[in-house]
């Protein structure tokens, strides 16, 4: 059994995009400049994230990312899956199915990262638990950069970290290890993106990836 996603994105009216990585990969850059990619094609935009997406989503996001809260990983990947069944029933599925161009940042593949790879869960429970949502991106962009410019990055945020942004170097070096695995078991789905360099150059890597496995012309890039 793969210990990753499993099945490829079934047919669908829409297209389902996800961005992954760890933390100060400059997935929320990136997902804005991916909108404004996509904005020439005609399509519906939906731009989202996880956890969150819904009102309830969004909800268990603040219990989540909350540094008091202290959750066993068990409960941890049983309050994501919540906040997810919730946010594709109520908005992923029903975008895809009026032919929406679906944009999230973060789906199950932090999940396993995280969880699997950086917790110990165990990665078989969380596939079943992937497969019983039945809801698989079209392309997902798995973001990775050294440690010393992420860490670099997050410090430039200022501000309070969250509880992920917290983690340990141990448990960050298991999650990226996590995502590296994740884009090599699905290389079809997936596509690893060095997000080291300027954003423009990250959103160029991007674009191409667009242009060669879903078609969307390179001309229509800003």
């Amino acid at each position: 059994m793969s210990r990753t996603a499993g099945p490829h994105a079934p047919a669908q009216p829409g297209i389902f995009i996800t961005l992954e990585g760890g933390e100060g990969v400059g997935k929320s850059t990136q997902i804005k400049a991916l909108r404004d990619l996509l904005a020439a094609s005609g399509r519906e935009i939906i731009l989202t994230r996880e956890p969150g997406g819904t009102p309830s989503a969004e909800a268990l996001r603040g219990l989540l990312l909350n540094p008091a809260s202290a959750f066993t990983p068990l409960a941890d990947l049983f309050l994501h899956f919540a906040a997810r069944a919730d946010h594709v029933e109520r908005l992923i599925k029903p975008a895809l199915a009026r032919g929406a161009i679906v944009l999230c940042d973060r789906f199950y593949d932090s999940t396993m990262a995280y969880q699997g790879y950086g917790m110990g869960v165990d990665r078989d429970d969380i596939l079943r638990l992937i497969r019983m949502l039945g809801c698989y991106p079209t392309l997902t962009f798995i973001l990775h950069a050294p440690p010393d410019v992420t860490a670099a990055r997050l410090a430039a945020r200022g501000g309070g970290a969250d509880r992920y942004e917290r983690m340990d170097h141990a448990m960050q070096a298991r999650i990226a290890a996590g995502f590296r695995a994740i884009a090599a078991d699905e290389a079809v789905r997936c596509a690893l993106i060095d997000a080291s360099g300027p954003p423009d150059a990250v959103t160029a890597s991007i674009a191409a990836i667009l242009h060669d496995r879903l078609g969307i012309p390179q001309a229509a890039h800003p």
